[in-house]
């Protein structure tokens, strides 16, 4: 398990599966604008790859987000895209709508650098987000994250185009957030 100041990165566990699906993915506003793709139902009992963890696969590695005290769920993050080559990877992350605004994404921001800068000896990591994602946008950058670019009009989103903005750290670069 990997700690921050307010919350744990852990593995996925088979319970956190029908928290996840209801408070996130079954919220069409919110999942339309965290999947870059359009909203589907997901049939319960489905092994539907944005919940349940595939072990084997090499590019992405999914975590339950857990709140250091009592432990419970508060989210999911994930380390994707890693290319080993050049040593970079994407940051994502979802937060249960209860549990937001509690700098909890920040935290977790924090802990995903940790994982892919010291435990993954990566390069770079990159994060894409809505241009109006104003939680997100603020996470990263309190974790360092500059702001390298607007891909203008990108995101189809529930009938409108929105600017997405790529944000970039890199290791030289990364200073760990004070803990507590």
């Amino acid at each position: 398990m990997l700690t921050g100041s307010k919350v744990a990165l852990r593995a996925r566990h088979e319970e956190d599966i029908p928290v996840l699906r209801t408070e996130l993915y079954d919220d069409v506003v919110n999942s339309s604008r965290a999947e870059g793709g359009p909203w589907r139902p997901i049939s319960p009992g489905s092994k539907d790859s944005r919940l349940v963890v595939d072990d084997s696969a090499e590019g992405k590695v999914p975590f339950s987000v857990v709140e250091l005290d009592g432990g419970a769920l508060v989210g999911t993050a994930t380390l994707w895209g890693i290319d080993n080559h050049n040593r970079a990877a994407h940051i994502g992350l979802g937060l249960l709508p209860s549990c937001r605004g509690k700098g909890y994404g920040t935290d977790v921001v924090a802990v995903l650098c940790h994982y892919g800068f010291v435990v993954r000896g990566l390069q770079r990591l990159q994060i894409e987000t809505l241009a109006d994602n104003y939680a997100m946008l603020r996470s990263a950058e309190r974790n360092g994250f500059v702001r390298e670019g607007v891909l203008r009009s990108s995101a189809w989103v529930l009938g409108e185009f929105l600017d997405e903005v790529v944000l970039g750290l890199l290791a030289q670069d990364w200073k760990p957030l004070p803990k507590g």
